[in-house]
Parts: C-alpha cells; sequence; structure tokens
C-alpha cells in the first residue's frame, strides 16, 4: 500500500508535504465501487468487502444492481442510472443494499459518471454505512452545540500548545476573540497567569495521557486585568480513531467565588487553629519573658514574618503601667521573633533591652491610646514613625517591610505594653481579621503577663494554687501516666494536695504525692514551696530517703505546718523502683493476674517533725504493672475505719484491665463523695513494654 499524502496549499516544485491521514474516513468505512457502461463492476475497494460482504473476485464482472439491490428497489435503480447516463447529473441517496449474508442495511450512496482515456463512460460510487454516517452526524451537531452553547470555557491546542480553536465563552473569559487566540502559543495569550505550572500540566498530559482534573490556577487575564481570578482547569489529551495524539482539550470553569469562600473559610479555620494554638502554648509559666516568648513563636511566621514583645519598664516594678499621657514611652523588650529575617532583628529590639520611643511614634501611640493601630501598605514616611530612629528605619525598609500591626497588652489595670507586627516575605497586607486575631492572641497573652507580674513581684498564692490545681505532667518515655485532683467539695477553702512526675538523669522519673495538713492559703502556700523544693532536690539525684530528709528540714522552717509524703523514683533500666514514705498512706501495686496489694513500707514520720530517719525501700516495677499513689482525701471519711477504705480501694482496683485513666475516674467514683472535706490527689503510673 503507497504512503497516504496530502499537498497543502504552500506547496512548491520541491515536492508534496505529507501529512498524517484522517482517521474519520476509516471511522465511516467508505467504500469505492466503478461500474462500466453496461453496469458491470469493475472496481471493488476493500472497503466495498467489509460494507457488502463480497470479495473483490466474487464482486469484478457482475452487474451491481443484481448483486446489491433488492428486487423491489431495482425499477428505481436502473430509473436513475438511466437519467445519469442521460443528463449527466450524479445521484446522492440512502438505499437498502443487499449483503452477501443476505440481510439488507441502509447505505448512503455517492454517485457521479465520468468518462475515461478512450472517452467512454463509466460510474464511480461512494458508499458507507447510512446508520454509522448518521451517528456521527448526530454526534458532530451536538458536539458544536455544546461547544457553542456551553457556559464553560474550552479550548483546544495542538501539540506544540497553540490555541486550535476557543468556544464564545472562552472568548469571554480571556477578553480575546477567536481570531486573537488562533495560532499563538499558550503564555503568549495568557502571560499573567502561572503559564510555567500550567504548561507543565498540560505537557504531562500530552505525554502520559492521563487527564488532570478540577486544578486550581489564579491569575489575570485582558477581560480583567486588575482582578485575580480563580479557575477550575480539566486538561485531556485528544487522539484520532488510529491513536494518533492531537493535542489537547482544555475545559476551564470560573470559581473566583467559590475559590474565594473556600479560601475564606481556610482563614477561618487557620485563625481558629492559632487561636487554640495560642490557648494551649501561651501562658505555661510564670515566667514573664517565656510567656512572650510563646507569644512570639505562635504568631511568626504564622500570622507575621516579624514579632516584638515590648513592656512598659514601669510595669515590671508592680506599680500601676504610667500609661504616658505625653513623652516617650520607655519600653523593656521581652521578646523578639523573625521569620528569616536576621538583619531585622537588632532594627526592632534585642530581648531584655530598653527602648524608648518618641510620643510621635506609632509604638507610643498605641501604649497610650490602648488601641491597635495599622498599617496594611507602609511607606518611607511610616516606617520613620515605627522604628525607634532612622538606622532602625533605613534597616526596615532595606528589608522589604511593608505592612505594620501594633496590638495593645490590656489587662485589669490598664494597658502595660504591646505587641508589634511586621510583614516582609508575606506579600499580603494586615487586614481586619488579622488585627482581630491579634488582638484575641494578645488579650489571652496580656492576662498571662499580668498574672505573671503579679507573681513575681509579690508571689501570689492564687497563681501557685493554679497551677497546683491543674497539673498537666507530660509522660517520660517508658511510662504511662494517669492524674486527678479534686478540691473539697464543701468548702472554698483549699488544701495542699500536691502531686508531681519530675524527669531525672538516666531515664529515670520522680513521682511524688505529697499533703499539707490543714488547708486555706497558708496550707496552699506550704504546699506550693514544697513542691519546688522537692523539684529542685530531684535535680540532685539524691536517693528517695535523702531528698525526704531535706524536705523534713525545710518543713520545720514552715511553722506550724507539717505534711505527709510519698516519693518514688522509677528506673526503666532495671524495672526498679526505690520509694520512701513520711507518714503518707502506703501506694498500691497491681501486677498482671494478682490482686491488688498495699506496699509494705517503713511509715516514716511526717515532714517538719523533725529527727526521725526515712528508709528507702525497692520494689519491682515490671512493664504492665501499675503504682497507685493518693492522698488521704480518697479513703478517710469520718464514718468509716481507714482500714474498711482501704479493702475498699483495694476492691476497686481489682478487676478488669482498664486505662488509666478510666482507673482515676472509677475511684473517684467510688469512693468520692461530693461533700467530702478534704481534697484528692492520685497518680498512677505503669510502665510501657521495651519496644
Amino acid at each position: 500500500m503507497s504512503e497516504a499524502v496530502t499537498f497543502g496549499a504552500d506547496s512548491d516544485s520541491s515536492g508534496p508535504l505529507p501529512e498524517r491521514p484522517s482517521g474519520l474516513l476509516d471511522a465511516l468505512g467508505v467504500a469505492v465501487v466503478g461500474l462500466n457502461a453496461s453496469g458491470q463492476i469493475t472496481l471493488w475497494s476493500p472497503q466495498a468487502q467489509e460494507l457488502f460482504g463480497h470479495a473483490a473476485q466474487e464482486a469484478l464482472g457482475r452487474h451491481a444492481t443484481r448483486l446489491l439491490v433488492p428486487e423491489q428497489y431495482m425499477d428505481l435503480v436502473a430509473g436513475e442510472c438511466e437519467r445519469m447516463r442521460e443528463t449527466g447529473e450524479g445521484w446522492a441517496g440512502v438505499l437498502p443494499a443487499r449483503h452477501r449474508d443476505g440481510s439488507t442495511r441502509p447505505v448512503e450512496f455517492r454517485c457521479t459518471r465520468l468518462p475515461d482515456e478512450q472517452g467512454d463512460l463509466y460510474a464511480l460510487g461512494i458508499a458507507t454505512d447510512a446508520s454509522t454516517l448518521r451517528e456521527m452526524e448526530r454526534d458532530v451537531a451536538l458536539s458544536k452545540q455544546l461547544i457553542v452553547q456551553s457556559p464553560i470555557g474550552l479550548e483546544l491546542l495542538d501539540t506544540e500548545l497553540r490555541y486550535v480553536a476557543v468556544n464564545p465563552a472562552m472568548e469571554r473569559m480571556h477578553g480575546l476573540s477567536a481570531e486573537e487566540h488562533l495560532g499563538r502559543a499558550f503564555r503568549e495569550v495568557l502571560p499573567s497567569v502561572s503559564v510555567d505550572a500550567s504548561e507543565a500540566a498540560v505537557r504531562e498530559v500530552l505525554a502520559t495521557g492521563c487527564p488532570q482534573v478540577d486544578k486550581y490556577t489564579i491569575g489575570r487575564t485582558p477581560a480583567d486585568p486588575d482582578n485575580d481570578h480563580a479557575w477550575s482547569v480539566s486538561v485531556y489529551r485528544l487522539e484520532d480513531p488510529g491513536g494518533e495524539v492531537l493535542g489537547v482539550a482544555t475545559s476551564v470553569v470560573e470559581v473566583t467565588d467559590r475559590y474565594g469562600a473556600i479560601t475564606a473559610a481556610a482563614q477561618a479555620r487557620q485563625r481558629l487553629a492559632l487561636i487554640a494554638e495560642g490557648s494551649a502554648r501561651i501562658g505555661t509559666t510564670l515566667d514573664i519573658k517565656r510567656t512572650a516568648r510563646e507569644l512570639a513563636d505562635v504568631v511568626v511566621p504564622e500570622l507575621s514574618d516579624v514579632a516584638v514583645v515590648d513592656v512598659l519598664d514601669s510595669a515590671l516594678d508592680d506599680r500601676r503601667p504610667a500609661t504616658p499621657d505625653s513623652g516617650p514611652a520607655l519600653v523593656r523588650t521581652l521578646a523578639v521573633k523573625t521569620a528569616s529575617f536576621t538583619e531585622v532583628a537588632p532594627a526592632v529590639g534585642t530581648a531584655d533591652h530598653l527602648v524608648s520611643y518618641d510620643a510621635d511614634r506609632l509604638p507610643a501611640q498605641c501604649v497610650r491610646t490602648g488601641q491597635p493601630i495599622m498599617v496594611a501598605h507602609v511607606d518611607e514616611w511610616d516606617l520613620a514613625r515605627i522604628a525607634r530612629d532612622a538606622r532602625a528605619a533605613a534597616v526596615l525598609a532595606s528589608a522589604g517591610i511593608h505592612s505594620y500591626l501594633a496590638i495593645p497588652l490590656t489587662a485589669q489595670r490598664g494597658t502595660f505594653g504591646l505587641l508589634t507586627l511586621m510583614r516582609g516575605r508575606n506579600p499580603l497586607p494586615f487586614d481586619a481579621d488579622d488585627a482581630t486575631l491579634a488582638c484575641e492572641l494578645a488579650g489571652r497573652t496580656a492576662v498571662s503577663l499580668d498574672n505573671a507580674r503579679l507573681y513575681q513581684s509579690v508571689r501570689n498564692i492564687a497563681v501557685k494554687l493554679q497551677r497546683s490545681l491543674l497539673p498537666c505532667p507530660t509522660p517520660p518515655a517508658g511510662l504511662e501516666l494517669a492524674t486527678r485532683y479534686q478540691p473539697a467539695g464543701t468548702s472554698t477553702e483549699v488544701g495542699g494536695d500536691w502531686f508531681d512526675v519530675i524527669p531525672l538523669s538516666g531515664d529515670r522519673t520522680a513521682l511524688v504525692v505529697g499533703d499539707v495538713m490543714g488547708s486555706g492559703i497558708d496550707a496552699a502556700t506550704t504546699m506550693g514551696r514544697l513542691r519546688t523544693a522537692t523539684a529542685t532536690l530531684a535535680e540532685l539525684d539524691l536517693p528517695p530517703a535523702q531528698v525526704l530528709q531535706h524536705l523534713d528540714k525545710i518543713t520545720a522552717g514552715l511553722d506550724p505546718y507539717i505534711a505527709t509524703c510519698i516519693y518514688a523514683e522509677y528506673d526503666p533500666h532495671n524495672n526498679q523502683c526505690r520509694i520512701a514514705a513520711a507518714g503518707h498512706l502506703p501506694p498500691a501495686l497491681t501486677r498482671t493476674g494478682e490482686p491488688p496489694e498495699l506496699l509494705d513500707l517503713p511509715p516514716g514520720a511526717p515532714l517538719g517533725v523533725g529527727g526521725v530517719p526515712f528508709e528507702t525501700t525497692t520494689v519491682p516495677l515490671r512493664p504492665g504493672d501499675q503504682l497507685v499513689l493518693y492522698t488521704d482525701g480518697l479513703v478517710e471519711t469520718r464514718r468509716d475505719t481507714i482500714d474498711d477504705r482501704l479493702n475498699v480501694f483495694l476492691g476497686v482496683l481489682d478487676g478488669p484491665d482498664r486505662s488509666l485513666e478510666e482507673t482515676c475516674d472509677r475511684l473517684l467514683a467510688s469512693l468520692r463523695d461530693p461533700d467530702d472535706h478534704d481534697d484528692v490527689a492520685i497518680l498512677i503510673a505503669r510502665p510501657r513494654p521495651s519496644p
């Protein structure tokens, strides 16, 4: 078979320009049949054999009418043939044709009369299955109407990514006519769209044949050059029936509103997540500097590229913050955080250094008025009012700082500082939502800072009490923990019950439960001191008995209070626990498959009695075992003996395996009376199996 070629309009004497033949004729299966003047078949193409079922050797030389036309249509066909011979005009129509298998099928014919080289006349006809042709015509009509009337933008690109066709919807989206598209490359038509990413996606579809569906693209077109738009783009590879790649088809849907809503919802979720993160991370201690650093860590880089936390120097002396009505504001920088802006840090402040802002500077105005100040788009004049001096303003300008936000730190006693935020790498300016978010975080931080100021200045026991009542111990590696604290139910006074989990060197962990005898502010104060002392002594790696000896001496100096305590030191490397008691109820130990038991420990004397030695007892504590430490408020009542209550306590522990949290809840539900007059502290530890 010879190679199929076509001749382009710009062909010259150098020869034809070969092009790929279309697969459309193959899809139609167009048959060619030639007849001589007598109506005998002289030409029979392979497609004719496929259409009518007769091989060439069966058809050549036979009369076409007798071979192909059903008897009832012979007169009609004979008349049309006679008319062709007389007038020389061609004939076209649909006629039932007879197949070799005896069936008939509608076939569309195109016939014409032609002379040969000798001047004799013959007929040449082409034919195809009428049903196939009608189906293709419907498909073409449907496709055309869909493309023209569809609100979805449609475009065809060839393999070189040049526009071949666009529909009216695409013309409207791009703001360009079809003529302005055709023949031009993709990046020529839409230079303001993310061309590189879009072109890479299209070329990938061309190479792999795998479509890319519903991919978002952001950019601007000549239809609206001043505003960003969002489109959902789907790309498909086009192939002819023979599998030859023709190019790609792209469908484009304008989704600017939907994308804006999705983006707004995502931003709202991010803001809520940032608030939740701030609630968890800010104010974890009563250290002013650490609280300020926690705020800066939360807002950078999620909200700002630069964060500075400043507090009026006068506010650190337990005086009412001297918010200046006029004149400069003297502040102490507590925290500075930058996102890849190392050159900016010295210009915005250094931690624990004093900075003076003149009255006309924005930081001073923020502190003086107690109102947020936002400069969405910063210019040179704004930088001069933001920075502490001209040199700092020059540094900020060179770093590309383009947006500014100052939020006052305000508590019950007034405004005592400010949070400064700046953007440089982030191209978006601050907006009202950013200001609201920053105010929320700053407000929470201000409360924490104010509490920390009070604690550091007057050692207010209320803050210590809050830390004691709401402990959040972090379980060390290899050890599961569960804790509970429940205050007295019928008294507004709190007691001195506490627990603590202290990490030690060598992967060891100290587990502490204690109870200062008495109640009220003084008992809570004593408890706070003992808890701090215990943590300090634990870091010295002393044996449990020696820790209690030192605590005994400390407690003796806190007259008139005494306290009970259990100090246990767990070592995961030898699965042992060293325990010492100071007048405290014995811990309970549960082992898998065995009934719970109270450890037989030397009871010791309460802390503060003085002169009584303490002893350390070593007990095995293997993975799966549970060590339960508790205070007397869990088991002591005015109605029952302590032995009976301890038996009930062991009975609650005896049962099917439960999580430590469930065990804590079960102990409180079974043993705790809401009207009990004593606090309860519970600490349960269970070693994890080695990995």
